[in-house]
């Protein structure tokens, strides 16, 4: 269980921890209700982006020492509901769609390769391979773990949502991602791999309390939009969005990762994303995105929405990254550097 970062994330998980699974969640709807009329920005709201987290791990591999029937606990879902209605409203106020995109497959698709051309982002890769020192590669590593040490998981939520083309697409991109059959080839477990090849803890949320809330952001996104069947077209754009924009800064993070003199066993996770990657941005795009707004019309505008917004995000969070780097500055939630990511 992670370190509460104010009274919402503290009365959740206060909550939690009551052993019946169906204690009293009143405190924590209060607590969530006065720091969301408090709130000036939830995507940096590191009290209210945790609490979120924590209440979806409840989907995933769970906490330690919770009763596993909170997970459908309906006092402590409309907790949840109350966090994410503002979230998806942030989102979707922040968040420029493409307009006048036509309705057929390959509109759509035509409309989600041209919004990942023009997202030039902060760079991030670019300072990797270029510019970054062991030290933040380390921090790059702890950021990601989030939602790597679980890859491909918030997606897969859409798979029984889904029929036909769209459904069979979907599935043969998790395939890949999980390793096709093969454990030791799971995306997560690659980058387990590269984690521990930097000396870090690979353990399933070792590092959740060092991630900042635009970390936890981008991640709770993804976990919303697959949650939710009435988002299927989000989490379908934003996997799209997510795997065109892969394939190339993969490559550079694996070349700033050899500039240091890293091996295979920390660059191949992801050396096997840029191959991967190039194909599947051609399955998520037509595929699934496309095919999916042209099946289901009323779909269309969320499937755009869910590309525009994963870059949006992710945008935030690189250049979070860049300019905390280019000060000097750790990314992480720390005033000080913490042992473990002293460079070698």
């Amino acid at each position: 269980m992670p370190d509460a970062r104010g009274e919402a994330s503290a009365a959740v998980i206060s909550a939690l921890l009551s052993p019946s699974g169906s204690g009293d969640v009143g405190p924590a709807a209060a607590a969530v209700d006065a720091a969301l009329r408090q709130c000036h920005d939830l995507l940096h709201d590191e009290d209210l982006q945790l609490a979120l987290l924590v209440l979806y791990e409840l989907h995933y591999q769970g906490l330690r020492g919770v009763d596993e029937r909170w997970e459908w606990n309906p006092d402590l879902l409309k907790v949840r509901a109350q966090i994410e209605g503002a979230f998806e409203d942030t989102l979707r106020r922040h968040t420029q769609v493409p307009v006048g995109v036509g309705p057929h497959g390959e509109d759509v698709a035509g409309a989600l390769f041209a919004l990942a051309a023009k997202d030039t982002g902060p760079g991030l890769s670019a300072y990797i391979a270029k510019r970054a020192t062991d030290q933040q590669l380390h921090e790059l590593l702890i950021h990601r773990s989030v939602y790597q040490l679980k890859e491909a998981d918030p997606h897969t939520w859409a798979i029984p949502r889904l029929a036909g083309a769209p459904k069979a697409a979907l599935v043969e991109i998790q395939a890949d991602e999980y390793g096709g059959g093969d454990p030791e080839r799971m995306h997560s477990t690659l980058f387990g791999r590269t984690m521990r090849g930097l000396g870090l803890d690979d353990t399933y949320g070792a590092y959740v309390d060092l991630a900042p809330a635009l970390t936890l952001a981008s991640v709770n996104m993804m976990s919303m939009f697959g949650l939710h069947r009435r988002l299927r077209g989000a989490i379908a754009g934003h996997l799209a969005a997510f795997e065109m924009t892969s394939s190339i800064p993969n490559r550079l993070y694996g070349n700033g990762f050899r500039r240091h003199g890293y091996g295979e066993d920390v660059t191949w996770y992801f050396d096997e994303h840029v191959e991967a990657d190039a194909v599947h941005e051609q399955i998520a795009g037509r595929d699934l995105a496309g095919k999916l707004a042209e099946q289901e019309p009323g779909l269309h505008d969320d499937v755009l929405f869910g590309a525009a917004a994963c870059l949006y995000v992710d945008g935030l969070v690189g250049s979070w990254l860049v300019e905390h780097w280019q000060r000097d500055e750790t990314s992480l939630r720390t005033t000080t550097r913490p042992a473990a990511l002293v460079a070698r």
